[in-house]
């Protein structure tokens, strides 16, 4: 049943002052609320909503030492509520838990029209807001002051609850539908946010609250569910929000099966039982539709559900050893990919203090200077060296034709595309002096 991150929404003035000094003192979450260290989530909530209904603002308005002890309590159970915070408070204390980061359920009836228009909005904007039933309606209910109706088993019924109100109902059950188990279900076709509660009586013939079943968005419609089917039934509170998912999603989903916790109450004996819907929209009334069932028809539904339960919480313990490994195989990947990047920086550096060396190996100073500041890099596209032009000066050399070569052959087309420098080098071949006495018959 933990909520949001909504402290800053307070139903007075004065509350802003009494949380932080409620934070200040950091009393033991399990002194507030009166219980031991080895409590069970029921006998939290139990002391919770008694101190709720004690010190809660709508009933002590002018009593600022009331708010204050409201606000504490309010706070000590947002730990010990959470599974999560609570392990870590049990291990390391406050220092685990970080005072902003506390998520406080509100009580939507208690603030004013400028907070609730602030808390619809962040609700409009996907920040899921988290609300507590009004501690008037609580009280009504512990009172015996509710106008309760009889809803028939297996009969659907359609109706409209106002604004943190609630609308209470009483389902009769007899000892074979209390063995084959039992189902209530609310749904909304108008996606209104409402509450399944379910009240157990008290002996002065008033009820008090034992289950909360918020609404959540499920298709086209928003829904929630109670089951009573003799074994251990699980109800599943998405805790991680879409903020931390993306600033963290290791983390969000390792943690995503935390919130896959049990119920409180297995099964229901024969007699009368006690159901409420209460409206948890902001401004406007919640339509919904309630039917309680008996589980006699559903007997593969329920081994299914058994089944893919037990996986569920088996996947859960896997994930929690599989988290380890990949923490240290993440762990060592990183060290990795630091070291490489290092070794190849080291590496690149080792080669160019080499390729330095090796240029320095020369009497010639400018050469010396500009194979240093060159660093290893090869020369520029067109340059050459001295030797690479007197190799080259020796090939054109060779390759002139020798005498009685084709080329003597060529015609006088051939000789006019011949640029002006190629004849000038031919001029010159035939003015070599040839040793040719002319006078002798050939």
């Amino acid at each position: 049943m933990a909520g949001p991150k909504f402290g800053s929404f307070k139903a007075e003035k004065g509350d802003s002052a009494a949380a932080a000094g409620a934070a200040v003192q950091r009393r033991d979450p399990y002194e507030v609320l009166g219980v031991g260290r080895n409590a069970t989530e029921q006998e939290i909530k139990s002391a919770f909503r008694r101190m709720a209904l004690k010190y809660h603002p709508d009933k002590n308005s002018d009593d600022p030492v009331a708010s204050e002890k409201f606000q504490e309590a309010t706070f000590s159970y947002n730990i010990l509520s959470d599974p999560d915070k609570r392990r870590q408070y049990d291990a390391s204390g406050f220092e685990a838990i970080e005072a902003d980061s506390q998520e406080l359920e509100l009580d939507l009836s208690s603030l004013n029209t400028v907070n609730t228009v602030f808390a619809a909005l962040f609700s409009k904007l996907g920040v899921p807001i988290k609300t507590t039933v009004s501690a008037t309606v609580l009280e009504e209910a512990l009172n015996g002051s509710v106008e309760i109706s009889q809803l028939q088993l297996g009969k659907s019924l359609c109706r409209k609850v106002e604004k943190q109100s609630a609308h209470f109902y009483s389902v009769d059950i007899t000892d074979k539908e209390a063995k084959m188990g039992l189902v209530c279900r609310v749904h909304s076709t108008s996606k209104s946010k409402f509450k399944l509660l379910y009240f157990e009586l008290e002996d002065n013939g008033g009820l008090s609250l034992a289950l909360q079943e918020d609404s959540a968005k499920t298709g086209k419609v928003t829904s929630a569910g109670m089951f009573f089917l003799g074994f251990p039934v699980y109800r599943f509170e998405q805790n991680n929000s879409a903020a931390a998912a993306a600033k963290d999603p290791d983390s969000a989903f390792f943690k995503r099966l935390d919130g896959f916790q049990p119920c409180e109450v297995n099964e229901l004996k024969a007699g009368t039982h006690y159901f409420a819907v209460y409206g948890d929209n902001f401004f406007k009334s919640a339509s919904y539709t309630i039917e309680v069932v008996c589980a006699e028809p559903f007997s593969d539904q329920k081994e299914k559900l058994r089944s893919v339960e037990a996986k569920i919480i088996a996947k859960r313990s896997e994930l929690s050893k599989f988290e380890s490994e990949y923490r240290e195989v993440l762990a060592k990947f990183t060290e990795m990919t630091s070291r490489y990047a290092q070794e190849m920086q080291t590496i690149d550096e080792l080669l160019k203090e080499r390729n330095a060396i090796h240029a320095s190996y020369t009497n010639n100073p400018t050469l010396q200077r500009s194979s240093s500041s060159s660093k290893g890099k090869s020369p520029s596209k067109g340059s050459k060296s001295e030797d690479d032009q007197t190799v080259k000066k020796e090939k054109k050399s060779k390759s002139q034709p020798m005498e009685g070569s084709k080329s003597d052959d060529e015609g006088p087309k051939n000789k006019k595309e011949k640029k002006p420098k190629d004849r000038i080098r031919r001029k010159k071949w035939f003015n070599i002096h040839l040793k040719v006495d002319k006078r002798r018959a050939c």
